[in-house]
């Protein structure tokens, strides 16, 4: 009997479950005006709006990027009849077997809508293109933007877009799509997230040809795109130029800081390029002529190309003795022309005597510092050489040697500042001295510094014992708003009253010792030569400096590869670019220092016909050097948009 009734209860509520299917079945297929769309073979077509991506800007409002529209050429093949391939590959400055092999490629994978025959087509290619669109029905078009750049430099600063692959996707939480394009390097990438904006999207109503029909629901589901923020940066758009021309022919980097504020004036890494072969339709083709380049210009030097910072690293020394007390400012010193390390000799440059702190700055004397370097480590008051080298790593790491900086950029390097426990794991624990080491008195051994580094430390030097966290973006423009960029001021453990003395003998290296030739008239410049070994090849040049002395404008490092002394090339071109900043122009007196600068160079120039790939991006590029009209063009608009 209670069997009985359990089956009638069980059927009931299978009937009930039936009742109910049928019921939102018929919901969905009858009176849901949205499911009948979709059923039919997806009528409703969601199509994407590109947004504006936002400008980078200079420090004087120039504009560096900017947006230029590109076309995608979409053709949709089951619309298609016939079509003329010669004339399309003539069109659009292709071949007729690529477009063979892509219609074949589309008619197997989406023959049923819209799919890019081509992208990024330039603007000059699409307005030949455009006259012949009507024979062509099955073709539509859809415009993007790419990046642009006026001055034509910045290349390793600003970075570049890229397709996204789906590891791309996933982690921008799911705003970008497969054929999006984001940034990869350089400022593109680390404010990705403010410069791309909002997409917007449309909805269309097609029928199963994909033919448009109409706007859904009159476009009230619809969203307008939103432009991405504009960048202003701490840049002069015209002393980046400089820097890029001072460095044509030569392998390396110059950093530029402004010490107040830690704004990057300048940041060039050199081989450079036109950043504009990495933006449109041949940017896959240039970037791969510029990976196979040897000379790596691709590599982003100043916070990626790691050396032996060389004498520059004795201005840390210089600091850190006089705070430790290990010698007073005034200890005097003969060197007798280099410093013996058992059978080893050091060598200096020549014999003399030093009197003082600022002296030994001033002739780079090798034997004083790896004296003051033995005299620390081995100082009684530790118990073992390993206790007083750690004192010495710490004050040098609070420097800013062995760690990131914390630039704005991704990629930036450490360096290198050998540890206790790398020592003790070569020569084994307790079995090591200063002496073994002796090489890190100079900047030389195990020690690597980057560019960004050595420049950082000078802007410390020139605020007597701080810096801020370099930023090369300072504003963010947000719905017309300026919002300052985050970054920290860091403090270091040097006392102030040391720096008076250690940038009277940066004065004197410039007045009177290595570095003379930066001597600029009118101005004091502050500075260190450094020449670093490299056991590949002829020696690095290095120049470190900050002008003028009191109230520093200007902080920069320059490294030359494989170029000789610091005096040859880094000291000159340092000086050249602190000379171009502060007075805005080079003194006829030193015209000739300039021109040969520019004309001598250390590397071969490289000729290859693929590295631009057709004359129409050359036309195209030819079209960037009128950058003062499209400049003005923008200011106005920007300014137009301000007042109304």
């Amino acid at each position: 009997m209670n069997k009985g009734n359990d089956s009638g209860i069980l059927l009931k509520a299978i009937y009930l479950i039936a009742v109910i299917l049928i019921v939102r079945l018929f919901f969905l297929q009858v009176l849901s005006p949205q499911y009948k769309l979709r059923a039919k073979d997806n009528v409703l077509k969601k199509i994407t709006i590109y947004p504006s991506r936002g400008l980078i800007l200079d420090r004087h409002q120039n504009v560096m990027v900017y947006n230029e529209a590109v076309y995608d050429v979409l053709i949709q093949l089951n619309l298609t009849k016939n079509i003329d391939t010669a004339l399309l590959a003539s069109l659009l400055n292709s071949n007729i077997d690529f477009i063979r092999t892509k219609l074949a490629e589309i008619k197997v994978t989406t023959p049923n809508k819209p799919t890019p025959l081509f992208k990024l087509v330039d603007q000059i290619t699409f307005s030949k293109f455009q006259e012949h669109l009507f024979q062509f029905p099955s073709i539509s078009i859809q415009t993007r933007t790419v990046r642009h750049y006026p001055y034509n430099a910045g290349a390793a600063v600003f970075g570049y877009l890229s397709e996204v692959n789906p590891k791309d996707i996933e982690n921008s939480g799911g705003y970008y799509e497969m054929g999006d394009y984001f940034g990869k390097t350089g400022l593109e990438s680390y404010y990705d997230k403010y410069l791309r904006g909002e997409k917007g999207v449309t909805y269309a109503l097609v029928d199963v040809k994909n033919t448009y029909k109409g706007k859904y629901k009159d476009g009230k589901e619809d969203k307008q795109p939103l432009a991405g923020y504009d960048i202003i940066t701490g840049l002069d758009a015209e002393l980046q130029a400089y820097g890029e021309k001072l460095m044509t022919g030569k392998v390396g980097s110059i950093v530029a800081i402004e010490p107040s504020t830690g704004q990057i004036l300048a940041y060039v890494s050199s081989p450079t390029f036109d950043p504009n072969l990495l933006s449109g339709r041949y940017r896959q083709n240039n970037f791969n002529y510029l990976f196979r380049d040897d000379d790596k210009p691709l590599l982003n030097r100043p916070i990626s190309a790691m050396y032996p910072p060389g004498s520059t690293f004795k201005v840390g020394a210089a600091l850190v003795m006089l705070q430790q007390n290990t010698h007073p400012w005034n200890w005097s010193w003969f060197c007798p022309g280099g410093y013996r390390v058992g059978s080893h000799f050091l060598r200096c440059h020549g014999t003399h005597a030093i009197p003082d702190v600022q002296t030994a700055l001033q002739h780079s004397c090798n034997s004083y510092f790896c004296k003051i370097y033995n005299d620390f480590v081995m100082d009684s008051t530790y118990a073992t050489p390993e206790i007083g080298y750690q004192k010495w790593w710490d004050y040098m790491f609070d420097l800013g040697y062995g760690k990131l900086i914390g630039i704005d950029l991704f990629g930036e390097k450490k360096g290198n500042l050998p540890t206790t426990n790398y020592y003790n794991k070569i020569f084994g624990k307790g079995k090591w001295r200063a002496a073994t080491t002796i090489s890190n008195a100079i900047g030389q051994g195990e020690i690597l510094s980057t560019p960004l580094q050595i420049c950082n430390e000078m802007a410390m030097v020139a605020n007597h014992g701080y810096y801020w966290e370099p930023r090369v973006a300072a504003y963010i423009i947000k719905d017309g708003k300026k919002y300052k960029v985050k970054q920290k001021k860091i403090i270091v453990g040097i006392a102030p009253e040391h720096f008076p003395l250690v940038i009277d003998g940066l004065e004197k290296v410039v007045e009177q010792g290595t570095g003379r030739i930066a001597r600029i008239e009118g101005l004091t410049v502050c500075g260190k030569t450094g020449t670093a070994e490299n056991p590949h090849g002829k020696d690095h040049s290095i120049f470190s400096g900050f002008a003028p002395k009191v109230n520093a404008k200007i902080a920069i490092a320059v490294f030359v590869e494989n170029a000789g002394f610091g005096a040859t090339y880094a000291a000159p071109i340092a000086s050249l670019m602190m000379e171009k900043y502060i007075n805005d122009s080079i003194s006829k007196k030193r015209l000739f220092l300039e021109e040969r600068m520019i004309k001598t160079h250390t590397i071969k120039p490289k000729i290859d016909t693929n590295y631009i790939k057709s004359k129409t991006y050359i036309d195209s590029l030819q079209r960037i050097k009128h950058k003062n009209d499209s400049i003005q063009k923008l200011k106005a608009k920007k300014d137009s948009t301000k007042t109304n």
